[in-house]
């Protein structure tokens, strides 16, 4: 869409009026060309014309451009108004532009949807995309203002940090501002608003993850504090932790006090995070594709209920294999000209809650499952010549796609048994006999 906007550079020895001539035709063609690729392949491709069939009408009061088919006499595509959000917590920016780039709106609200829509309303009849950025508010606003008829879009931080970072200041109206700029490029990448099951499913898991953390933490902290005065706890399990600890301490009254503290602190920790985790098992339990994915070996109530709620809907995948690469489990790759082309670890681009309960579960697999399935005998040829930690990282990303496609197809995981060996066609012990 940019390429609407750009200017021929003068030839210094053309005149005036053939310099004025080549700008309208650059600009027509390029304008046609823009307009063409925004129909889409269903338009593109349904049937072969010719440029003559072809024209532009720009409406000055609505502030767009309309393609039309002037043989059949028909409209064949829009390009309208561009808006941007920079939300915060208390503000947002808001920033509205039209189809050349010149602003039309630059105001600061109240992050409310009915005060967002109060401000966007004159402009809903030509606006075409209303972007803001994904961020902890994202997934509310973006559901308020689609049912308030704004055309909103969630646009991925990372692409549009990258593509604001080039600007000189960063404010609210600056970000606002170029983000609008994108949204009329159109160079975005669109971030999928889960539904709110999801959302509430996660906030779950967050809450049990941080609980465990916490207790760890806690935990830790008491082990490292008293190493201090010589005094060391040893390996003992949960239950005769805090037995250990005051029996170690019982000489010192400061040092028993401060821990007193702690232990107290970890005894509310643990009674809690029980309760969570047991919430979590029984809606894994109740939940008919959870318990599909546990006949996975390796895959727990943890790693399934966290796929489900990270991919959300199957359908919005046209291929399994891109899950892998969705949850940050692909290599990343610097390619420069013929001389620079490296393979670097996985990216971590995806959601890290989900990435590590499958790391655990391909660990699980091929250390602690005992039987038979392809997908183990594949992951233990990867360590003899790239590593363990890369075996369990593969095997993830292979659990990611076998997970996706189970729940696309709604088929069952096939453990597929063992090949017989070469030269044997039964699988029977062979009998062997000896004469004296």
């Amino acid at each position: 869409m940019l390429a609407i906007w750009r200017r021929p550079i003068p030839s210094p020895f053309a005149g005036e009026r053939d310099i004025a001539l080549r700008r309208s035709r650059i600009t027509i063609a390029l304008v046609l060309a823009a307009l063409l690729f925004s129909l889409g392949p269903a338009t593109a491709t349904s049937e072969l014309r010719g440029t003559g069939d072809l024209g532009i009408v720009v409406e000055r009061a609505a502030g767009s451009i309309v393609i039309v088919d002037t043989t059949r006499r028909i409209a064949l595509g829009r390009v309208e108004g561009l808006g941007d959000l920079d939300v915060a917590m208390e503000e947002t920016a808001i920033c509205v532009i039209d189809r050349e780039g010149k602003v039309v709106l630059e105001t600061m609200v109240t992050t409310d949807p009915d005060a967002i829509l109060k401000v966007l309303k004159p402009y809903l009849s030509k606006l075409r995309r209303a972007g803001h950025e994904a961020g902890s508010l994202s997934p509310w606003l973006q559901v308020e203002l689609k049912q308030r008829g704004v055309p909103a879009i969630c646009l991925e931080a990372w692409h549009a940090r990258a593509a604001l970072s080039a600007m000189r200041n960063k404010t609210d109206k600056a970000d606002a501002r170029g983000i609008a700029h994108i949204m009329r490029a159109g160079w975005f990448r669109e971030v999928h608003v889960k539904s709110e099951e999801s959302y509430r499913l996660r906030l779950l898991l967050t809450q049990r993850r941080n609980l465990k953390r916490k207790f760890l933490d806690i935990e830790n902290a008491i082990r490292h504090s008293i190493k201090t005065f010589g005094l060391r706890i040893g390996r003992v399990g949960r239950g005769q932790f805090e037995a250990r600890v005051r029996e170690l301490v019982a000489d010192d009254s400061l040092v028993a006090g401060l821990t007193d503290c702690m232990l107290r602190a970890r005894a509310a920790l643990w009674q809690e995070y029980p309760r969570l985790h047991e919430v979590v098992v029984a809606i894994v339990r109740r939940d008919e594709l959870c318990r599909r994915f546990m006949r996975i070996p390796g895959v727990g109530p943890i790693s399934a209920l966290a796929f489900k709620t990270a991919i959300d809907d199957p359908h919005r995948f046209r291929h399994s294999k891109t899950v892998g690469a969705y949850l940050g489990l692909t290599s990343r790759r610097w390619q420069s000209g013929s001389s620079i082309d490296v393979q670097g670890h996985i990216s971590r681009a995806g959601d890290g809650d989900v990435r590590h309960p499958l790391y655990e579960a391909a660990n699980g697999m091929l250390t602690r499952y005992r039987g038979f399935c392809s997908l183990k005998a594949w992951g233990l040829k990867i360590p003899k010549t790239r590593g363990y930690k890369r075996a369990c990282v593969a095997v993830a990303r292979k659990l990611a796609v076998i997970m996706h496609a189970m729940w696309r197809d709604g088929s069952e995981f096939r453990f597929k048994e063992p090949k017989p060996p070469v030269g044997r066609t039964s699988t029977a012990p062979k009998l062997i006999g000896a004469a004296m």
